[in-house]
């Protein structure tokens, strides 16, 4: 029988697995949002009448918020019983996909609803791979 020691885990411990997640859905969300500058989309939400542009900050705080604070509540969650790590995994991916309606009746322009329906689609992505980074950890 090997030593403990000797034995090399898989994926990450919890803090590693959501700083990972957590820059990746940054950095991707922000080449997106670099794209669609370049393809001259407004990168404009018309909300109550009013104009929300979408700037640097917005987007890096809406990749960090829902995922440190989904992800770091199932990782706490996975302390008491591991199974939370997979329904955070459902149900995070689901949320994200349902997130989408937003952009798509947002009535912004076509390179403005893209660049967003993607934004969204990575963040969910992000979560579901976050939590497999460390569900992995945790298995063995």
């Amino acid at each position: 029988m090997p030593d403990a020691s000797a034995v090399h885990r898989s994926g990450l411990t919890w803090w590693k697995a959501l700083a990972t997640g957590a820059a990746l859905a940054v950095l991707v969300n922000l080449i997106v949002l670099a794209v669609a500058e370049l393809a001259d989309a407004s990168l404009v939400v018309v909300d109550g009448g009013k104009e929300h542009p979408i700037a640097v900050g917005d987007v890096v705080g809406a990749s960090v918020v829902p995922l440190v604070v989904g992800t770091g509540t199932a990782l706490l969650l996975s302390l008491w019983k591991l199974v939370f790590l997979r329904i955070a995994q459902y149900t995070g991916g689901g949320l994200a996909l349902l997130s989408v309606a937003g952009p798509l009746s947002s009535g912004a322009d076509g390179g403005t609803v893209a660049a967003l329906f993607l934004m969204h689609i990575t963040l969910g992505l992000a979560v579901v791979i976050t939590l497999e980074l460390h569900r992995r950890h945790r298995l063995l």
